[in-house]
């Protein structure tokens, strides 16, 4: 409504976490704040519309629709007018393949996927959102070499200030691989997601300069992990930083926020510290029984140190070695449904910031399954089965690696068993 355009455009700083939310997340969420969120999961959402997965289609792993229809062509025309796309990215999945599911195909016979867009504010937008707001909306996991690179839970360093390695700043390695990775060795092969966002930002920052700019990342899943990757690079870089001359502070520049649903761990302590110095705000929406939000690192996280605060044990590298989450948690509560991927599904997440937890309980207990939730169940029974095929027969191949396969698989039984 015309109400909330004027909140928002007087109130855009604080809903994009310059206080970091606070007062707006809880004992109650604050209505704009909640519409905001939903907007950009709506985002989102668009990517997993869009996404082709028919083996058939000519455009296989890729957009099915043209920057300037995506959001007519998805139903969403309406709720995010005043948008246009400017660009869409693409990720090279690392070289990890599930032996019985290969994903080459004729139609697209690179290793590049579709994995989300950049969009910009038009100018008739500009004024009710009182700022320019750059968009970049990820995808969550689909193809399977997208799932292996969430498992791959080894930490490494980001090292994307040249000037400045920052080893103990680090990342996991499969989320890493997917934005850093390119296919330079093919003939038709893109850049790096890396490359291709960073240009892009940057020409959006400088087409957009003396304006007030926020770029806010959206993500859901594994989206959500190349979002804080996203961030993170942007403020290392300092391509957000307006003023080149003054030392950053993290104040007075173009802000960074992420609005994470359904996120895993993505770095060590010392990439949330970082982060935090760089002042990239982050908003994790979770759904408390979400397993997905455990990894990586499911056992080897910073709650496995909790106990130790305090006392006289200090465990050897700690700092490096430990996955922890980053910014500001909004918790949702819905389980016990029959279709198991709900607990994990971008669009029940939205539902859920709507309505109150007992009505969305009610709507996943929901004994009658849609078409659309029985394929879900299918995909997401076979999805696991598959996984738990490959880590068995693969675990050879990562020597030193069995108690991370052991708590991999302990997910995938905690998720299988929501199922009975």
């Amino acid at each position: 409504s015309s109400t909330i355009g004027r909140q928002l455009s007087t109130s855009w700083r604080e809903i994009q976490g310059s206080n970091n939310w606070r007062n707006l997340v809880g004992p109650t969420l604050d209505p704009l704040l909640r519409q905001e969120i939903v907007r950009y999961g709506e985002f989102v959402a668009a990517c997993y519309k869009a996404f082709d997965l028919d083996p058939s289609s000519r455009r296989y792993l890729s957009c099915k629709y043209g920057k300037g229809s995506i959001f007519e062509r998805v139903g969403l025309e309406d709720h995010h007018s005043g948008y246009e796309v400017t660009k869409y990215v693409y990720a090279t999945a690392p070289g990890i393949h599930f032996p019985t599911q290969p994903e080459t195909h004729t139609r697209n016979p690179n290793k590049s996927r579709w994995v989300g867009y950049v969009a910009a504010s038009s100018d008739n937008r500009v004024n009710s959102l009182g700022r320019r707001d750059i968009v970049i909306a990820f995808r969550g996991t689909v193809t399977s070499s997208e799932w292996i690179a969430n498992l791959m839970s080894s930490l490494k360093p980001a090292h994307f200030d040249p000037h400045d390695p920052r080893a103990d700043v680090r990342v996991e390695a499969g989320f890493l691989s997917l934005y850093t990775s390119d296919e330079s060795g093919s003939k038709f092969g893109l850049g790096s997601l890396r490359e291709q966002l960073l240009s892009e930002v940057s020409r959006l920052v400088e087409k957009y300069k003396g304006e007030e700019i926020s770029i806010t990342i959206a993500g859901h899943s594994m989206g959500s992990s190349l979002a804080l990757l996203l961030a993170y690079d942007i403020a290392e870089l300092g391509l957000n930083v307006t003023r080149p001359n003054k030392e950053y502070s993290g104040k007075g520049n173009i802000p960074v926020t992420v609005f994470s649903f359904g996120g895993p761990r993505v770095g060590n302590s010392g990439f949330k510290e970082r982060c935090e110095e760089l002042g990239i705000k982050v908003l994790r929406v979770v759904n408390v029984n979400d397993p997905i939000t455990n990894l990586p690192g499911f056992v080897f996280n910073e709650n496995l140190f909790k106990g130790f605060s305090g006392g006289g044990y200090e465990f050897p590298n700690w700092r490096c070695s430990c996955y922890t989450h980053v910014g500001v948690e909004l918790v949702l509560d819905f389980f016990k449904m029959e279709n198991p991927s709900c607990v994990h599904d971008l669009e029940n997440y939205i539902i859920g910031l709507l309505k109150s937890c007992p009505n969305y309980k009610s709507s996943c207990n929901n004994n009658s399954k849609s078409d659309r939730d029985q394929d879900h169940d299918y995909e997401w029974r076979n999805l696991m089965e598959r996984a738990k095929g490959f880590l068995s027969v693969g675990a050879q191949r990562f020597d030193g690696l069995q108690w991370r396969i052991n708590a991999a698989m302990d997910v995938f039984n905690l998720v299988q068993s929501q199922w009975t």
